[in-house]
């Protein structure tokens, strides 16, 4: 039955694949999303997967596929594409492959990023690797099960998003069809969530919580040093004390090491600034901006209450904060000034956890062994915002993707046809092993 299933499903054909993803890195320039200036056109790929499937569905009367465009905004489509199989409640989804991808500037890359250039085995454009490569792949997936029709129990579900790539506006994407309860069915069986890369499992991804340190001195003039309180020396010293602590109380967890994250939970700086003066002015105030990167053994919650506490703490006690030298002081008790700290949060995200017992997981690390000769699952403490949600509605989600992690958000993406034709590979195992 097996040899069968996967006969009939074939390999990836790079004559059907290759035109397909040029028309939707076509569409790559309209897609970028970057709020307020940048907003995501999502139907426009719609239209060409459409284009590609609907020739093989129930609206066309051509085949059995079930076919849902569904928008909350103008232009913003998803599409939810389902194969039916024959025993109720038995089912199998591959969701998360989105249709915006972040901005690209041409006058960087040493090729056109919105049009499909080929070099060989190399498929380049902004998107072939995140995420319409992967786009292309899985709606190929869907076309060939609507063309072969083969007889399965499980029913597969492709379900391609709008909106992955930015949180500042929501309702329209994948939080949206949870909401709407429009996948509560795909709760019944393995969800392969399809926007990572390097074609290994991702069991792990990190929480980050974007903070930001408003540090008040005061100003004054250099050689007057002693009438000063230095905003730059404060908020280093403040922030060596403050990453002392975090480092103390979320050290490396036992789980990583399980999980294969490759660094434990990292708290620092990643922007500076001040309102500018002269070489001869001692600052009275600067910003530091950076953030928490958590592995999913940690509560976002907890460490953010944590930090505040800290803020507070060195505040109260701020005489005492190791300083740099005799007049590198941050209390000026003759004039009641003391210098101060203000922590504030954006908005943050949980990591996740992949159960790594479940059948979903195991049939994934199978297919991969299979098809790729071998099989590494990791982890990272880069962020997919969506999955945790997902996770906590109660969806067994599993994570993996054909791109190349050295081109994921990078200037000059690309991807290997190779790799998108071995990922087709392990998808049409995954759904063979699932039958049995």
């Amino acid at each position: 039955m097996a040899e069968k299933l996967l006969a009939t499903l074939g390999d990836l054909e790079r004559d059907s694949f290759v035109p397909l993803l040029s028309k939707l890195i076509g569409e790559s320039k309209h897609v970028q999303n970057n709020p307020p200036e940048l907003i995501p056109e999502e139907d426009r790929v719609v239209k060409h997967v459409l284009d590609v499937l609907l020739p093989f569905s129930t609206t066309t009367g051509g085949g059995p596929l079930l076919v849902n465009h569904v928008t909350y905004s103008p232009g913003r489509g998803n599409l939810i594409v389902e194969y039916p199989g024959t025993v109720p409640g038995k089912i199998l989804s591959f969701v998360g492959c989105h249709m915006d991808v972040v901005t690209a500037n041409p006058n960087d890359w040493d090729f056109d990023p919105f049009s499909l250039s080929i070099d060989g085995d190399k498929l380049r454009g902004r998107g072939t690797t995140d995420c319409l490569g992967h786009v292309a792949l899985v709606a190929e997936l869907m076309k060939k099960l609507g063309q072969t029709k083969p007889n399965l129990k499980s029913t597969v579900v492709a379900v391609f998003i709008a909106n992955e790539e930015n949180s500042s506006i929501t309702g329209i994407g994948v939080d949206a069809l949870v909401k709407d309860g429009l996948l509560n069915k795909l709760k019944d069986g393995p969800v392969y969530w399809i926007d990572t890369a390097d074609k290994q499992p991702c069991v792990g991804t990190g929480g980050m919580i974007p903070w930001k340190l408003q540090v008040t001195g005061k100003l004054f003039h250099s050689g007057l040093a002693h009438k000063a309180i230095n905003a730059l020396e404060l908020g280093m010293d403040a922030l060596k004390e403050i990453q002392f602590r975090f480092y103390r109380d979320f050290p490396p967890h036992p789980q990583e090491e399980v999980y294969g994250f490759a660094t434990p939970s990292t708290m620092k700086p990643t922007q500076w600034s001040y309102p500018g003066g002269g070489i001869n002015q001692i600052p009275g105030e600067c910003t530091i901006s950076g953030d928490v990167r958590l592995t999913p053994f940690y509560n976002v919650k907890d460490v953010m209450k944590k930090l505040q506490e800290y803020v507070d703490d060195i505040n109260e006690n701020i005489k005492k904060l190791e300083s740099r030298g005799p007049v590198s002081k941050y209390v000026l008790p003759d004039e009641n000034i003391r210098g101060s700290l203000t922590l504030t949060f954006n908005e943050a995200l949980s990591g996740v956890a992949c159960d790594l017992n479940s059948r979903g997981f195991h049939v994934l690390c199978k297919a991969t062994e299979e098809v790729v000769g071998h099989v590494k699952p990791y982890s990272i403490t880069g962020s997919l915002p969506l999955i945790r949600e997902l996770q906590e509605e109660g969806f067994d989600v599993q994570t993996s993707g054909y791109g190349l992690m050295a081109t994921y958000h990078a200037q000059n993406e690309y991807c290997l046809f190779t790799d998108m034709s071995q990922g087709y590979r392990v998808f049409s195992r995954i759904i063979s092993q699932l039958e049995d």
